[in-house]
């Protein structure tokens, strides 16, 4: 199985977090890595705590490999729809078609993932990706499998090197993709991804969490 269908179903045990208005997801900035799992797809991406700008924050270097990290978590979207995070790319991926199957791959992505409980073909995920091409806040589906939504974030090298703060509605997103009222999000989950275009690359993630409006 490809990327995207394997991270839609890592999810079918959840943990449960109290309800807030700021729920984090990751504390890179506290040097804060418990709670994330690896998930490995093809050869070996590096994570590491690093400073960075005098900020903590979470490296990735992948070269001709995908692999990911993840975290389970229980988030209502009708109290917490509001996912933020700040990234940044040393640049991006040239000449690959990311809606086809061989150029799959981004330089940096956070995934959400919702799970279909015992409707296991039903378990989708929002992809929301830094892309080399497509045009900011366009949205296609995978070439793999239609329950993963795919929404450019930032396109081409105008930003890179340089820190973007991000804040998404994940349930007007899930809306917009599928067509329907979202269930509870299951996992988070970052990965930088090069195994189909053989290339390399590195991000760095910051601070992720859901806040109300």
């Amino acid at each position: 199985m490809k990327k995207h269908l394997l991270w839609i179903a890592i999810c079918l045990s959840m943990t449960t977090w109290a309800s807030s208005e700021h729920i984090d997801i990751a504390r890179f900035s506290q040097g804060n890595f418990n709670g994330w799992q690896p998930k490995v797809f093809a050869g070996e991406t590096r994570y590491s705590l690093e400073l960075e700008e005098d900020r903590m924050v979470l490296r990735v270097d992948s070269h001709q490999a995908a692999s990911g990290l993840y975290r389970e978590v229980s988030i209502d979207l009708s109290k917490t729809p509001l996912l933020n995070w700040t990234w940044k790319v040393d640049g991006i991926l040239t000449g690959n078609d990311e809606r086809r199957k061989a150029g799959d791959d981004y330089p940096a992505r956070v995934y959400v993932v919702f799970s279909g409980g015992v409707m296991f073909w039903r378990t989708r995920a929002i992809n929301y990706v830094w892309s080399n091409r497509q045009p900011v806040d366009s949205s296609w589906f995978s070439a793999y499998t239609s329950n993963a939504g795919m929404i450019a974030i930032q396109s081409g090298a105008t930003n890179v090197g340089r820190w973007m703060e991000e804040s998404r509605d994940v349930r007007a997103d899930y809306r917009r993709l599928f067509g329907e009222e979202p269930g509870r999000v299951d996992a988070v989950a970052i990965m930088t991804d090069t195994d189909n275009t053989g290339a390399a690359a590195t991000a760095w993630y910051g601070d992720i969490w859901f806040s109300a409006r």
